[in-house]
């Protein structure tokens, strides 16, 4: 009996050693604090939160426990020349969603730069009992530039990326210029995409080379003065407001123009440029909800028709993920494929705004 205690003990020890989510002896894992991280807004005391709660009041409990926690949008920047390339994350609260995929709620997305333009290089969530990812392997020799988007949905505490133990990693500067503040609702957040780097913002980001702060806010961006507080006190060459999805017109109507008078109180001359929400396909056939969306849309092309008669720096543009041609996962928020249209149609009349104020 003595001799079977002997050999669970050892085999619990080589399971603690070399089992599921073991590290192995030739990774070694590097605290992403020691790395560049872009696309955050404001300053926060936990680093890979969006918003800090104890500094701005008025948000639900929904919206300061959880939703401003989540990391949508934020990448970490470093150089490598290792083959592989993990990611081992210790998460405060996962959050999984029937009409999304576990890789972009829960998952990471890596981009590799490849002849001056970012590659898709891996991406994967946690399972199966393991605790890291591996997101690329068997890559040729040389340094490598890599961006890697954390998750949409879940609340992350510490990432560590994983290399080969003989390998360099370290840091570098932000690869993309300026700063534009994208804030809106659940289409910016990323809400449907396959993975966290798909949403518009971050696909306007890597196209462009001008750097696109990811705020949205799935379903809670309804002109809330919480929201317009943060943005007054954010530091960015130019807003794109995603802002007309969630309220329904008597909400817009109501709340607009104090919303924007508080940040143009703090950004009185910071170009701001509104977009029109997009076609939702379970409008179709359901007259109800075509006719919700189209007074919504009314009342927003309205109200920023007046604002633009007295601020030559508010603009407006209409953005498509494709009308009603089968961009959506759920009759409401677009695909990848809708995402990258949406990119497409904002990219040239959006980089022609920017170029006004020297934003290139």
């Amino acid at each position: 009996m003595k001799s079977l205690k002997v050999i669970l003990l050892s085999c619990t020890i080589a399971a603690s050693v070399f089992g599921a989510g073991a590290a192995s002896p030739d990774v070694k894992y590097v605290d992403g604090a020691e790395l560049t991280l872009i696309n955050k807004t404001i300053d926060t005391p936990r680093r890979y939160a969006r918003i800090d709660t104890l500094k701005y009041d008025g948000f639900t409990d929904y919206q300061r426990k959880e939703l401003v926690q989540q990391s949508a949008g934020l990448a970490l920047c470093f150089k490598t020349d290792s083959k592989g390339v993990r990611v081992k994350p210790v998460y405060q609260m996962h959050k999984p969603a029937g009409n999304q995929t576990g890789i972009n709620t829960e998952g990471f997305d890596l981009y590799i730069k490849k002849n001056d333009r970012w590659l898709y290089a891996g991406s994967h969530v946690v399972r199966g009992g393991k605790d890291y990812v591996q997101l690329v392997d068997d890559m040729a020799p040389g340094e490598k530039e890599c961006l890697l988007y954390l998750p949409n949905f879940s609340i992350v505490d510490t990432v560590y990326v994983g290399v080969d133990a003989d390998s360099k990693i370290e840091p570098m500067p932000n690869p993309f210029r300026h700063k534009v503040v994208v804030f809106g609702s659940s289409f910016t957040h990323g809400t449907c995409c396959s993975r966290p780097g798909m949403s518009y913002p971050l696909q306007l980001e890597r196209e462009t080379g001008i750097q696109f702060c990811n705020l949205g806010m799935s379903g809670n961006s309804r002109l809330q003065q919480s929201y317009a507080r943060v943005l007054a006190d954010t530091e960015t060459d130019a807003f794109l407001f995603d802002s007309f999805s969630n309220p329904l017109a008597p909400e817009i109507a109501e709340k607009f123009d104090s919303f924007l008078a508080t940040i143009r109180a703090k950004h009185p001359t910071t170009p701001i440029i509104f977009m029109q929400t997009i076609y939702r396909e379970n409008r179709n056939f359901d007259t109800k909800k075509d006719r919700v969306e189209a007074e919504k849309m009314a009342m927003a092309e309205k109200k920023v028709a007046e604002a633009m008669k007295t601020d030559k720096n508010i603009y407006w543009l209409v953005p498509t993920t494709g009308g009603t041609n089968d961009t959506s996962v759920d009759g409401i928020h677009p695909n990848d494929y809708g995402h990258t249209n949406w990119m497409n149609s904002l990219r040239r009349p959006l980089l022609e705004i920017l170029a006004k104020y020297n934003i290139k």
